[in-house]
């Protein structure tokens, strides 16, 4: 019977055991008993908790994104003009936490099931929804609602093709790196559409970020270079 008081500990643990072993795995592949003992538990009280390996799944999906969710509020509480909220909600999408390479090669197993599983996918589509509203939500003020969309869709498409890189290993990016570059491409943007003026953040000239040589050149981006977007399955 398991300790009264210990289930909410012992429901944290087991998602954070299931996100860690399925980074680790790079795919959903692995068992109840083996998320059971990264979590320290016995596979019968991971059952008892969440039934089976699929709502333990799920779960664990929607605590990660509750926690991005809950980040992204307090960031963007902490500073003050749209151009700052902007750059809060960048940061928060490669904070440490969400950059770390077990939890993006999670993301991608998610996003691969996702393709067969229905509620996956729902909750992943509330995910990008979420992120593109509140990316058009500070830039309608600072520039017209269609070009808002417009651009918001070219930054999320940054932020989930820069994890792809990361996950891939192809191309590895930093946080640092990976945040820079989607600020290029929203300062760039914003200045084509005169819209740095209202309420804007100090930030350095626009310019490509060179993750090798740690330094930014002196080419802006182009369309062409920005990376693939995450897969999302939209509907």
């Amino acid at each position: 019977m398991p300790k009264v008081g210990m289930e909410p500990v012992r429901r944290r643990a087991l998602m954070d055991a299931t996100l860690k072993a399925v980074g680790d795995h790079g795919s959903l592949a692995v068992t109840m008993s083996e998320i059971a003992r990264h979590a320290g538990v016995s596979p019968a009280l991971a059952h008892h908790y969440f039934g089976s390996k699929e709502q333990l799944l799920l779960a664990t999906i929607r605590n990660l994104l509750q926690q991005l969710r809950d980040d992204a509020v307090k960031a963007v509480q902490a500073v003050h003009t749209p151009r700052e909220k902007l750059s809060a909600i960048i940061r928060v999408s490669f904070h440490a936490d969400q950059f770390a390479p077990e939890t993006i090669a999670a993301w991608l197993a998610f996003y691969a099931e996702a393709q067969r599983s229905e509620e996956t996918r729902r909750l992943l589509v509330l995910y990008a929804r979420r992120l593109r509203s509140n990316l058009v939500a500070r830039l309608a003020t600072l520039c017209p609602r269609e070009d808002a969309v417009r651009i918001a869709e070219g930054a999320a498409a940054m932020i989930d093709g820069l994890y792809i890189r990361q996950g891939l290993r192809a191309a590895p990016i930093s946080a640092a790196a990976s945040i820079a570059l989607t600020e290029d491409y929203l300062e760039a943007q914003l200045r084509v559409v005169g819209g740095t003026a209202s309420g804007a953040a100090p930030h350095p000239p626009a310019g490509t970020f060179s993750p090798q040589a740690g330094r930014r050149t002196d080419t802006a981006p182009s369309p062409s270079a920005v990376p693939s977007p995450r897969l999302r399955g939209e509907g």
